[in-house]
Protein backbone atom coordinates (compact mmCIF):
# COMPACT_ATOMS: atom_id res chain seq x y z
CA UNK A 1 0.00 0.00 0.00
CA UNK A 2 1.49 3.48 -0.84
CA UNK A 3 1.58 6.25 1.43
CA UNK A 4 0.41 9.49 0.23
CA UNK A 5 3.16 12.48 0.48
CA UNK A 6 3.27 14.58 3.58
CA UNK A 7 4.41 18.08 4.14
CA UNK A 8 7.22 19.45 2.57
CA UNK A 9 7.61 16.34 0.11
CA UNK A 10 4.14 16.98 -1.03
CA UNK A 11 4.80 20.57 -1.92
CA UNK A 12 8.20 19.82 -3.82
CA UNK A 13 6.29 16.84 -5.84
CA UNK A 14 3.24 20.30 -6.59
CA UNK A 15 6.20 22.63 -7.73
CA UNK A 16 7.34 20.22 -9.98
CA UNK A 17 4.35 19.16 -11.45
CA UNK A 18 3.59 23.16 -11.85
CA UNK A 19 6.85 23.93 -13.57
CA UNK A 20 5.83 21.30 -16.27
CA UNK A 21 2.95 23.38 -17.08
CA UNK A 22 3.32 26.49 -18.74
CA UNK A 23 1.12 29.57 -17.38
CA UNK A 24 -1.62 31.37 -19.84
CA UNK A 25 -0.41 34.15 -21.63
CA UNK A 26 -0.76 37.30 -20.97
CA UNK A 27 -3.27 38.14 -23.16
CA UNK A 28 -5.57 36.03 -21.75
CA UNK A 29 -5.36 32.73 -25.02
CA UNK A 30 -5.34 29.42 -23.49
CA UNK A 31 -2.06 27.61 -23.67
CA UNK A 32 -1.93 24.05 -24.84
CA UNK A 33 -3.03 21.84 -22.94
CA UNK A 34 -0.79 18.57 -21.58
CA UNK A 35 -0.70 15.55 -24.32
CA UNK A 36 -0.63 17.93 -27.36
CA UNK A 37 -5.12 18.11 -27.23
CA UNK A 38 -6.36 21.23 -27.84
CA UNK A 39 -8.12 22.77 -24.43
CA UNK A 40 -11.28 24.62 -24.27
CA UNK A 41 -11.21 28.57 -24.33
CA UNK A 42 -11.14 30.48 -21.23
CA UNK A 43 -8.68 26.99 -20.02
CA UNK A 44 -5.61 25.89 -20.43
CA UNK A 45 -4.87 25.01 -23.51
CA UNK A 46 -4.00 26.39 -27.28
CA UNK A 47 -6.49 28.45 -28.57
CA UNK A 48 -9.28 27.10 -30.89
CA UNK A 49 -8.81 26.35 -34.34
CA UNK A 50 -4.37 26.20 -33.53
CA UNK A 51 -3.05 22.84 -33.46
CA UNK A 52 -0.45 22.47 -30.34
CA UNK A 53 3.08 23.16 -31.62
CA UNK A 54 2.07 23.94 -34.91
CA UNK A 55 2.01 27.26 -36.90
CA UNK A 56 -1.40 29.81 -36.26
CA UNK A 57 -4.40 29.50 -38.44
CA UNK A 58 -4.79 31.75 -41.73
CA UNK A 59 -6.48 34.90 -40.10
CA UNK A 60 -7.26 35.62 -43.91
CA UNK A 61 -9.69 32.61 -43.87
CA UNK A 62 -12.80 33.73 -43.06
CA UNK A 63 -12.58 36.93 -45.09
CA UNK A 64 -11.83 34.32 -48.22
CA UNK A 65 -15.15 32.63 -47.49
CA UNK A 66 -17.26 35.70 -46.53
CA UNK A 67 -16.55 37.29 -50.24
CA UNK A 68 -16.90 33.73 -52.04
CA UNK A 69 -20.35 33.45 -50.46
CA UNK A 70 -20.83 37.30 -51.88
CA UNK A 71 -20.16 36.47 -55.63
CA UNK A 72 -21.95 33.72 -55.30
CA UNK A 73 -24.98 35.17 -54.08
CA UNK A 74 -24.80 38.13 -56.48
CA UNK A 75 -24.12 35.44 -59.63
CA UNK A 76 -27.16 33.51 -58.37
CA UNK A 77 -29.02 37.15 -58.30
CA UNK A 78 -27.87 37.98 -61.76
CA UNK A 79 -29.17 34.03 -63.14
CA UNK A 80 -32.63 34.82 -61.57
CA UNK A 81 -32.98 37.90 -62.85
CA UNK A 82 -32.08 37.44 -66.55
CA UNK A 83 -34.59 34.53 -66.17
CA UNK A 84 -37.22 36.63 -65.19
CA UNK A 85 -36.46 38.91 -67.62
CA UNK A 86 -36.30 36.79 -70.16
CA UNK A 87 -39.73 35.03 -69.15
CA UNK A 88 -41.41 38.79 -69.48
CA UNK A 89 -40.13 39.41 -72.45
CA UNK A 90 -40.93 36.19 -74.00
CA UNK A 91 -45.01 36.62 -72.32
CA UNK A 92 -45.13 40.51 -73.54
CA UNK A 93 -44.25 39.16 -77.05
CA UNK A 94 -46.97 36.20 -77.16
CA UNK A 95 -49.26 38.46 -75.50
CA UNK A 96 -48.45 41.35 -78.19
CA UNK A 97 -49.35 38.78 -81.04
CA UNK A 98 -53.14 38.83 -79.84
CA UNK A 99 -55.24 40.74 -81.98
CA UNK A 100 -58.37 41.80 -79.88
CA UNK A 101 -61.68 42.38 -81.75
CA UNK A 102 -62.99 44.95 -80.16
CA UNK A 103 -65.70 45.82 -82.78
CA UNK A 104 -67.97 42.60 -82.33
CA UNK A 105 -67.95 43.32 -78.42
CA UNK A 106 -69.53 46.72 -79.64
CA UNK A 107 -71.93 44.95 -81.74
CA UNK A 108 -73.10 42.35 -79.28
CA UNK A 109 -73.56 44.74 -76.85
CA UNK A 110 -76.10 46.58 -78.79
CA UNK A 111 -78.41 43.18 -79.08
CA UNK A 112 -77.60 42.22 -75.48
CA UNK A 113 -81.78 42.65 -75.26
CA UNK A 114 -81.86 39.59 -77.70
CA UNK A 115 -79.22 37.28 -76.64
CA UNK A 116 -79.70 33.61 -74.80
CA UNK A 117 -79.30 33.79 -71.20
CA UNK A 118 -76.65 31.59 -69.42
CA UNK A 119 -78.08 28.90 -67.99
CA UNK A 120 -74.92 27.38 -66.65
CA UNK A 121 -72.51 30.32 -65.05
CA UNK A 122 -69.28 27.63 -64.87
CA UNK A 123 -69.49 26.11 -68.29
CA UNK A 124 -68.02 27.80 -71.37
CA UNK A 125 -68.81 27.85 -75.05
CA UNK A 126 -66.62 28.95 -77.48
CA UNK A 127 -67.62 29.87 -81.14
CA UNK A 128 -64.42 28.89 -83.44
CA UNK A 129 -64.15 29.97 -86.99
CA UNK A 130 -61.61 29.40 -89.52
CA UNK A 131 -61.33 32.32 -91.85
CA UNK A 132 -60.53 31.77 -95.67
CA UNK A 133 -58.90 35.18 -96.00
CA UNK A 134 -56.34 36.00 -97.89
CA UNK A 135 -55.05 38.92 -96.50
CA UNK A 136 -52.61 39.00 -93.96
CA UNK A 137 -48.55 37.59 -93.93
CA UNK A 138 -48.78 34.35 -95.50
CA UNK A 139 -52.22 33.90 -96.89
CA UNK A 140 -52.12 35.14 -100.26
CA UNK A 141 -50.43 32.20 -101.68
CA UNK A 142 -53.86 30.24 -100.84
CA UNK A 143 -55.98 31.97 -103.60
CA UNK A 144 -56.59 35.98 -104.98
CA UNK A 145 -57.30 38.34 -102.18
CA UNK A 146 -60.78 39.89 -103.26
CA UNK A 147 -61.35 43.18 -101.61
CA UNK A 148 -60.87 41.19 -98.45
CA UNK A 149 -63.74 39.24 -97.78
CA UNK A 150 -63.65 36.37 -96.17
CA UNK A 151 -66.23 33.35 -95.36
CA UNK A 152 -66.41 30.87 -92.49
CA UNK A 153 -64.29 28.09 -93.76
CA UNK A 154 -65.06 26.16 -90.33
CA UNK A 155 -67.37 26.77 -87.69
CA UNK A 156 -66.91 24.75 -84.83
CA UNK A 157 -68.96 25.70 -80.99
CA UNK A 158 -66.85 24.13 -78.43
CA UNK A 159 -69.06 23.68 -74.77
CA UNK A 160 -66.65 23.17 -71.84
CA UNK A 161 -68.39 21.17 -68.97
CA UNK A 162 -68.14 23.13 -65.63
CA UNK A 163 -66.71 20.42 -64.00
CA UNK A 164 -64.18 20.74 -67.01
CA UNK A 165 -64.61 16.74 -67.58
CA UNK A 166 -65.58 16.87 -70.61
CA UNK A 167 -65.36 19.26 -74.25
CA UNK A 168 -67.98 18.66 -76.99
CA UNK A 169 -67.72 20.36 -80.19
CA UNK A 170 -70.22 20.67 -82.65
CA UNK A 171 -69.03 21.10 -86.33
CA UNK A 172 -71.99 23.67 -88.36
CA UNK A 173 -72.03 22.69 -91.52
CA UNK A 174 -71.57 25.75 -94.24
CA UNK A 175 -74.51 25.14 -96.43
CA UNK A 176 -76.87 24.83 -93.41
CA UNK A 177 -79.75 26.97 -94.06
CA UNK A 178 -80.70 28.50 -91.31
CA UNK A 179 -82.11 32.55 -90.08
CA UNK A 180 -79.74 35.29 -90.17
CA UNK A 181 -80.60 38.39 -87.89
CA UNK A 182 -80.41 41.86 -89.41
CA UNK A 183 -76.11 42.64 -89.02
CA UNK A 184 -74.06 45.75 -89.66
CA UNK A 185 -72.00 45.15 -92.73
CA UNK A 186 -68.04 46.39 -93.00
CA UNK A 187 -69.59 49.77 -94.26
CA UNK A 188 -71.76 50.51 -91.59
CA UNK A 189 -74.92 49.89 -93.80
CA UNK A 190 -77.26 46.88 -92.02
CA UNK A 191 -78.89 43.90 -93.76
CA UNK A 192 -82.27 42.63 -92.79
CA UNK A 193 -83.04 39.30 -91.67
CA UNK A 194 -83.59 36.41 -93.90
CA UNK A 195 -83.36 32.85 -94.30
CA UNK A 196 -79.93 32.18 -95.65
CA UNK A 197 -76.80 29.87 -96.12
CA UNK A 198 -74.90 29.61 -92.51
CA UNK A 199 -71.71 30.81 -93.65
CA UNK A 200 -72.89 34.19 -95.02
CA UNK A 201 -73.31 35.33 -91.90
CA UNK A 202 -69.56 35.61 -91.06
CA UNK A 203 -69.06 37.23 -94.82
CA UNK A 204 -72.06 39.58 -94.49
CA UNK A 205 -70.92 41.04 -90.90
CA UNK A 206 -68.03 38.94 -89.30
CA UNK A 207 -68.04 37.28 -86.30
CA UNK A 208 -70.55 39.14 -84.36
CA UNK A 209 -73.09 38.33 -87.25
CA UNK A 210 -71.70 35.04 -87.21
CA UNK A 211 -72.18 34.62 -83.12
CA UNK A 212 -76.15 35.84 -83.12
CA UNK A 213 -76.90 33.65 -85.80
CA UNK A 214 -75.60 30.83 -83.67
CA UNK A 215 -77.44 31.87 -80.65
CA UNK A 216 -80.68 32.45 -82.50
CA UNK A 217 -80.81 29.02 -84.05
CA UNK A 218 -79.35 27.01 -81.17
CA UNK A 219 -80.40 29.17 -77.48
CA UNK A 220 -77.11 28.81 -76.85
CA UNK A 221 -75.04 31.78 -74.97
CA UNK A 222 -71.60 32.48 -76.48
CA UNK A 223 -69.15 33.33 -73.97
CA UNK A 224 -66.09 33.54 -76.13
CA UNK A 225 -64.91 33.20 -79.98
CA UNK A 226 -61.35 32.74 -81.49
CA UNK A 227 -61.21 33.32 -85.56
CA UNK A 228 -57.65 31.55 -86.80
CA UNK A 229 -56.73 31.89 -89.89
CA UNK A 230 -54.72 29.43 -93.04
CA UNK A 231 -51.43 30.50 -91.70
CA UNK A 232 -52.00 29.94 -88.41
CA UNK A 233 -53.50 26.55 -88.74
CA UNK A 234 -50.10 25.63 -90.61
CA UNK A 235 -47.88 26.88 -88.30
CA UNK A 236 -49.82 25.32 -85.10
CA UNK A 237 -49.43 22.11 -86.80
CA UNK A 238 -45.82 22.78 -87.60
CA UNK A 239 -44.84 23.39 -84.57
CA UNK A 240 -46.04 20.27 -82.65
CA UNK A 241 -43.96 18.59 -85.61
CA UNK A 242 -46.98 17.23 -87.23
CA UNK A 243 -50.21 15.47 -86.87
CA UNK A 244 -50.75 11.61 -87.86
CA UNK A 245 -53.84 10.75 -90.10
CA UNK A 246 -54.60 7.68 -92.00
CA UNK A 247 -55.87 7.80 -95.54
CA UNK A 248 -58.27 4.87 -97.16
CA UNK A 249 -56.20 5.01 -100.37
CA UNK A 250 -53.91 7.40 -102.50
CA UNK A 251 -54.74 11.33 -102.46
CA UNK A 252 -53.72 13.34 -105.66
CA UNK A 253 -55.07 16.98 -105.80
CA UNK A 254 -53.03 19.82 -107.49
CA UNK A 255 -55.60 22.30 -106.47
CA UNK A 256 -55.49 21.01 -102.49
CA UNK A 257 -51.49 20.73 -102.86
CA UNK A 258 -51.40 17.24 -101.79
CA UNK A 259 -49.91 14.20 -103.23
CA UNK A 260 -50.09 11.49 -100.31
CA UNK A 261 -49.87 7.82 -99.99
CA UNK A 262 -52.96 5.30 -98.74
CA UNK A 263 -52.01 4.29 -94.64
CA UNK A 264 -50.86 5.98 -91.56
CA UNK A 265 -48.49 9.46 -92.21
CA UNK A 266 -47.65 12.58 -90.29
CA UNK A 267 -48.99 15.61 -92.16
CA UNK A 268 -46.83 18.92 -92.07
CA UNK A 269 -48.74 22.27 -91.62
CA UNK A 270 -49.40 22.62 -95.43
CA UNK A 271 -50.76 19.48 -95.83
CA UNK A 272 -52.67 19.28 -93.19
CA UNK A 273 -54.42 22.52 -94.35
CA UNK A 274 -55.20 20.54 -98.03
CA UNK A 275 -56.28 17.42 -95.92
CA UNK A 276 -59.03 19.50 -93.55
CA UNK A 277 -59.93 21.52 -96.40
CA UNK A 278 -59.91 18.98 -99.60
CA UNK A 279 -63.68 18.37 -100.78
CA UNK A 280 -63.44 16.83 -104.05
CA UNK A 281 -60.54 14.29 -104.20
CA UNK A 282 -61.20 12.52 -100.59
CA UNK A 283 -63.72 10.67 -100.00
CA UNK A 284 -67.13 11.42 -101.50
CA UNK A 285 -66.67 14.93 -102.02
CA UNK A 286 -69.56 16.10 -99.71
CA UNK A 287 -69.33 18.75 -97.07
CA UNK A 288 -70.60 15.88 -94.22
CA UNK A 289 -67.41 14.14 -95.58
CA UNK A 290 -64.99 16.99 -94.67
CA UNK A 291 -66.49 18.14 -91.92
CA UNK A 292 -66.39 14.24 -90.39
CA UNK A 293 -62.45 14.29 -91.44
CA UNK A 294 -61.72 17.72 -89.43
CA UNK A 295 -62.99 16.21 -86.68
CA UNK A 296 -60.55 13.23 -86.67
CA UNK A 297 -57.91 15.73 -87.10
CA UNK A 298 -58.60 17.74 -84.23
CA UNK A 299 -58.82 15.00 -82.08
CA UNK A 300 -55.50 13.56 -83.30
CA UNK A 301 -53.88 16.88 -82.95
CA UNK A 302 -55.60 16.92 -79.22
CA UNK A 303 -53.86 13.64 -78.62
CA UNK A 304 -50.59 14.33 -79.81
CA UNK A 305 -50.52 17.46 -77.73
CA UNK A 306 -51.12 15.74 -74.43
CA UNK A 307 -49.15 12.57 -74.97
CA UNK A 308 -46.30 14.70 -75.99
CA UNK A 309 -46.51 16.64 -72.50
CA UNK A 310 -46.66 19.86 -74.83
CA UNK A 311 -48.75 22.05 -71.95
CA UNK A 312 -45.96 20.55 -69.27
CA UNK A 313 -42.69 21.12 -71.04
CA UNK A 314 -42.37 25.12 -71.94
CA UNK A 315 -39.69 24.76 -74.76
CA UNK A 316 -42.28 22.95 -76.78
CA UNK A 317 -45.29 25.12 -75.37
CA UNK A 318 -43.51 28.19 -76.67
CA UNK A 319 -43.64 27.29 -80.50
CA UNK A 320 -46.89 26.47 -80.11
CA UNK A 321 -48.30 29.58 -78.35
CA UNK A 322 -46.17 31.76 -80.35
CA UNK A 323 -47.47 30.19 -83.59
CA UNK A 324 -51.24 30.60 -82.44
CA UNK A 325 -51.33 34.28 -81.03
CA UNK A 326 -49.81 35.01 -83.65
CA UNK A 327 -52.99 34.57 -86.39
CA UNK A 328 -55.51 34.43 -83.32
CA UNK A 329 -58.19 37.02 -83.03
CA UNK A 330 -60.35 36.89 -79.80
CA UNK A 331 -62.54 38.93 -77.79
CA UNK A 332 -61.32 40.73 -75.33
CA UNK A 333 -62.01 38.28 -72.97
CA UNK A 334 -59.52 35.99 -74.04
CA UNK A 335 -57.50 38.28 -75.46
CA UNK A 336 -54.16 37.82 -73.27
CA UNK A 337 -51.90 34.72 -72.80
CA UNK A 338 -53.46 34.12 -69.38
CA UNK A 339 -56.81 34.39 -70.14
CA UNK A 340 -55.80 31.44 -73.40
CA UNK A 341 -53.14 29.60 -70.36
CA UNK A 342 -55.88 29.33 -67.86
CA UNK A 343 -58.04 28.30 -70.81
CA UNK A 344 -56.13 25.81 -71.69
CA UNK A 345 -54.68 24.94 -68.49
CA UNK A 346 -58.32 23.76 -67.44
CA UNK A 347 -58.48 21.32 -70.53
CA UNK A 348 -55.41 19.46 -69.29
CA UNK A 349 -56.46 16.41 -67.65
CA UNK A 350 -59.89 16.02 -69.71
CA UNK A 351 -59.79 12.32 -71.25
CA UNK A 352 -58.96 12.09 -74.60
CA UNK A 353 -62.15 9.93 -74.29
CA UNK A 354 -64.24 12.85 -73.47
CA UNK A 355 -63.03 15.37 -75.95
CA UNK A 356 -66.24 14.61 -78.29
CA UNK A 357 -66.61 15.44 -81.77
CA UNK A 358 -70.42 15.87 -83.57
CA UNK A 359 -71.82 17.52 -86.39
CA UNK A 360 -75.36 18.90 -85.42
CA UNK A 361 -78.17 16.75 -86.91
CA UNK A 362 -79.14 18.15 -90.32
CA UNK A 363 -80.41 16.17 -94.01
CA UNK A 364 -80.53 17.91 -97.62
CA UNK A 365 -82.75 20.58 -97.99
CA UNK A 366 -86.13 19.82 -99.00
CA UNK A 367 -86.04 23.22 -101.51
CA UNK A 368 -82.31 22.38 -102.69
CA UNK A 369 -80.48 19.37 -102.13
CA UNK A 370 -77.12 20.82 -102.28
CA UNK A 371 -78.20 22.50 -99.16
CA UNK A 372 -78.78 21.71 -95.65
CA UNK A 373 -82.05 21.89 -93.15
CA UNK A 374 -81.79 21.02 -89.23
CA UNK A 375 -83.22 17.56 -88.18
CA UNK A 376 -85.91 18.00 -85.80
CA UNK A 377 -86.18 17.11 -82.71
CA UNK A 378 -82.80 15.92 -82.69
CA UNK A 379 -81.16 19.10 -83.29
CA UNK A 380 -82.97 21.00 -80.20
CA UNK A 381 -82.60 17.91 -77.68
CA UNK A 382 -78.57 18.31 -78.51
CA UNK A 383 -78.87 22.52 -78.38
CA UNK A 384 -81.11 21.70 -75.15
CA UNK A 385 -78.17 19.52 -73.43
CA UNK A 386 -75.08 21.98 -74.65
CA UNK A 387 -77.51 25.21 -73.28
CA UNK A 388 -77.90 23.58 -69.89
CA UNK A 389 -74.31 21.71 -69.43
CA UNK A 390 -76.28 18.29 -69.51
CA UNK A 391 -74.53 15.26 -70.23
CA UNK A 392 -74.29 13.63 -74.20
CA UNK A 393 -72.82 10.54 -75.65
CA UNK A 394 -71.41 10.87 -78.67
CA UNK A 395 -70.95 7.27 -80.66
CA UNK A 396 -68.06 6.49 -82.79
CA UNK A 397 -68.51 4.86 -85.84
CA UNK A 398 -67.52 0.93 -84.16
CA UNK A 399 -70.42 1.88 -81.28
CA UNK A 400 -72.71 3.40 -83.23
CA UNK A 401 -72.50 0.21 -85.61
CA UNK A 402 -73.26 -2.18 -82.34
CA UNK A 403 -75.76 0.30 -81.30
CA UNK A 404 -77.66 0.03 -84.44
CA UNK A 405 -77.08 -3.53 -84.56
CA UNK A 406 -79.15 -4.17 -80.68
CA UNK A 407 -81.95 -1.55 -82.33
CA UNK A 408 -82.54 -3.95 -84.96
CA UNK A 409 -82.46 -7.11 -82.81
CA UNK A 410 -84.60 -5.13 -80.57
CA UNK A 411 -86.88 -4.70 -82.66
CA UNK A 412 -87.23 -8.14 -84.44
CA UNK A 413 -88.06 -9.72 -81.32
CA UNK A 414 -90.70 -6.86 -80.26
CA UNK A 415 -94.45 -8.25 -81.09
CA UNK A 416 -96.09 -7.51 -83.88
CA UNK A 417 -98.77 -5.26 -84.05
CA UNK A 418 -101.62 -7.64 -84.73
CA UNK A 419 -100.01 -9.81 -82.06
CA UNK A 420 -102.56 -11.18 -79.99
CA UNK A 421 -102.59 -10.46 -76.60
CA UNK A 422 -104.05 -12.10 -73.37
CA UNK A 423 -106.99 -11.00 -71.45
CA UNK A 424 -105.53 -11.92 -68.34
CA UNK A 425 -102.79 -8.59 -67.90
CA UNK A 426 -100.52 -10.12 -65.92
CA UNK A 427 -99.60 -12.31 -68.70
CA UNK A 428 -98.46 -9.39 -70.77
CA UNK A 429 -96.07 -8.12 -67.95
CA UNK A 430 -92.35 -9.12 -67.69
CA UNK A 431 -91.31 -10.83 -64.68
CA UNK A 432 -88.26 -10.42 -62.91
CA UNK A 433 -85.87 -13.54 -61.20
CA UNK A 434 -88.30 -13.68 -58.40
CA UNK A 435 -91.35 -13.73 -60.22
CA UNK A 436 -92.55 -10.37 -59.48
CA UNK A 437 -93.78 -7.87 -62.65
CA UNK A 438 -90.55 -5.47 -63.79
CA UNK A 439 -90.72 -2.71 -66.76
CA UNK A 440 -89.78 -3.27 -70.03
CA UNK A 441 -85.74 -2.54 -70.66
CA UNK A 442 -85.10 0.27 -71.97
CA UNK A 443 -84.55 0.49 -75.85
CA UNK A 444 -87.36 -1.87 -75.86
CA UNK A 445 -91.43 -0.82 -77.59
CA UNK A 446 -92.87 1.46 -74.61
CA UNK A 447 -90.04 1.66 -72.65
CA UNK A 448 -89.00 5.49 -71.50
CA UNK A 449 -85.71 6.69 -71.02
CA UNK A 450 -83.84 6.59 -67.59
CA UNK A 451 -83.01 9.74 -66.09
CA UNK A 452 -79.41 9.06 -65.74
CA UNK A 453 -79.01 8.13 -69.44
CA UNK A 454 -78.17 10.98 -71.75
CA UNK A 455 -79.05 11.48 -75.79
CA UNK A 456 -76.50 10.00 -78.01
CA UNK A 457 -75.65 10.93 -81.27
CA UNK A 458 -73.04 10.01 -84.00
CA UNK A 459 -69.43 11.38 -83.97
CA UNK A 460 -65.83 10.60 -82.71
CA UNK A 461 -63.41 11.40 -79.84
CA UNK A 462 -60.04 11.95 -79.16
CA UNK A 463 -59.20 8.63 -77.96
CA UNK A 464 -60.27 6.84 -81.16
CA UNK A 465 -56.97 5.49 -83.40
CA UNK A 466 -56.49 7.65 -86.81
CA UNK A 467 -56.58 4.39 -88.76
CA UNK A 468 -59.82 2.86 -86.58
Amino acid sequence: MTVPPSGSDADADADAVAERIPHAAPDGDSAPAPGGAPAAAGHLGAPLGVAPDGPAADPEGPRRKRRWLRWTALGVSVVLLSGSATAWWFYRKLDGNITTDTATAVELETFEKERPVQVSLDAKNILLMGSDTRRGEGNSKYGRDDGGSQRADTVILLHIAADRQSSTSMSIPRDLMTTIPSCRRPDGSRTEERLGQFNSAFETGGAACAIRTVEKMTGVRIDHHMVVDFRGFTKMVDAVDGVEVCLKEPVDDPDAHLDLPEGRQTLDGEQALGYVRARKSIGNGSDTERMDRQQQFLGSLVKKVQSDGVLLNPGKLYPVLDAATKSLTTDPGLDSLKDLYDLTRSLRNVPTENVQFLTVPRRPWANDRNRDELVQPQASVLFRQLREDSPITVLTPGAKAAADANANAAQKNAPSPGAVRSADPRENERTDSAGKPSRPPSGSPGASASPTNSPSFSGTNAAVGVCD
